[in-house]
């Protein structure tokens, strides 16, 4: 199907662009940079509203920790301003352009909020929306209208950019973003446990995030998932791997690695460099993504990567091994697995047949939910890529569309069928 794209530079022309479809009756599917085109479902739209013209940093105030800029501003270029500063986004953006076969570093500011994507520092540093302080945008009702505020303590009322995020450009089409930023950690390392099954490397993590050492990351890696990695104190473990990551000022990190590594009797400690690069491999599902590279160097090009769907599975800490071995039971062995955020979140790689209802009733009595993150289209477009809402959830999730786009303009069906 051929679609049209409108490109706005201004919120006025947006606007514009919203009140034609308005009257003509045509949904649209908003996109920045595409990068997370292929998370959801399929949008049935036969306009495109592109919003990359609406890049540039706003205001940035490093020493009040807070940013503004337009919504279509590449992540390519927030990240390293930022880093020049010694600063970053703490809840640790993630980049899955890789697993839909895109190249890396792509995505906007507001595709990232609206998807509300955040890697392994979330169980210290919270979600994206824990981070979003304010937005402008325009509604399905051609509006422009603000919320929030450009201050951490500027909220009164509805908290309305924490419904923003994670809306999937369903709600409303954002021109304008401020964010919380916070300084970025001195150092990093890693301790490294080798040989633990998914139940004692879930025990170790646990005792971890229950110390007293500010431990920022917590997962684990089965033996063939650690066999992809390109650090190669991972790889060359040949067995699964535990990691805990730590911090901070340097004299810190060097105490809390020391007592921490005692406590848990770690193998290993990886240093900057290596933990910076293991813990963007578990950020952005680089074990899953097949790549020239994996491929090159026999790490996982064989193994039908690239056809496997890829669920992200968030459960109850203390039930996560529990609950992939009888998923990966449910499905006869048919699939791989790898832990974050200590237990609670499961990233799951299975075959294109794999049944959701299967999957999702292996799960159900640890209270969870699973998203289906990648799939091909005709599987995103009939199954619950979300997992289902109970039916007071749903009804609420309707009443809040209904206020922001009662005509269902923006990404039709991209969270649930009809929505």
């Amino acid at each position: 199907m051929s679609i049209t794209t409108f490109k706005p530079d201004t919120s006025a022309q947006l606007a514009d662009t919203v009140t034609w479809a308005l009257s003509a009756g045509e949904p649209l599917e908003l996109l920045g940079q595409g990068s997370k085109r292929g998370l959801g479902r399929p949008v049935q739209a036969g306009y495109a509203l592109d919003l990359s013209a609406l890049s540039g940093v706003v205001a940035y105030e490093p020493d009040e920790l807070v940013l503004t800029v337009q919504a279509g501003t590449p992540l390519s270029t927030i990240l390293p301003m930022l880093a020049e500063r010694h600063q970053h986004l703490a809840f640790e953006p993630q980049d899955l352009g890789p697993l839909f076969g895109q190249a890396p570093g792509g995505g906007t500011m507001g595709g990232l909020l609206a998807s509300a994507l955040a890697g392994p520092r979330r169980i210290q540093a919270g979600s994206a929306r824990d981070h979003f302080l304010g937005f402008e945008a325009v509604s399905g009702r051609g509006e422009v209208f603000r919320a929030g505020g450009k201050v951490v303590k500027n909220v009164t009322g509805y908290d309305v950019p924490k419904l923003m995020a994670g809306s999937m450009g369903t709600l409303s089409a954002l021109t304008e973003v401020t964010v919380k930023v916070l300084p970025a950690p001195e150092d990093t390392r890693t301790l490294i446990l080798a040989g633990r099954d998914a139940a004692d490397a879930l025990r170790a993590l646990t005792r971890a995030l229950q110390s007293p050492h500010e431990v920022s990351g917590a997962a684990h890696l089965p033996g063939p998932v650690a066999g992809r990695s390109a650090v190669t104190a991972v790889a060359g473990a040949h067995a699964g791997v535990t990691a805990v990551r730590l911090e901070g000022f340097g004299p810190s990190v060097a105490a809390r690695v020391a007592a921490l590594r005692e406590e848990l009797g770690a193998d290993a400690v990886l240093d900057r460099d290596e933990s910076l690069a293991l813990w963007r491999e578990v950020r952005d599902v680089t074990f899953f993504s097949p790549s020239p590279a994996m491929a090159g160097e026999g790490r996982g090009g064989g193994n039908g990567l690239a056809e496997r769907l890829i669920w992200k599975l968030s459960v109850p800490p203390a039930t996560g091994a529990r609950v992939a071995e009888e998923i990966v039971m449910a499905l006869g062995g048919e699939a791989e697995f790898y832990f974050d955020w200590g237990g609670g979140l499961i990233w799951l790689a299975t075959v294109a047949t794999a049944d959701a209802r299967t999957l999702r009733a292996a799960m159900g009595f640890a209270g969870g939910h699973a998203t289906l993150v990648r799939a091909p289209d005709h599987i995103r477009a009939t199954v619950d890529v979300f997992h289902p809402q109970p039916r007071p959830l749903a009804d609420l999730a309707a009443r809040v569309k209904e206020s922001f786009d009662p005509r269902r303009l923006f990404n039709p069906g991209r969270i649930y069928a009809g929505v």
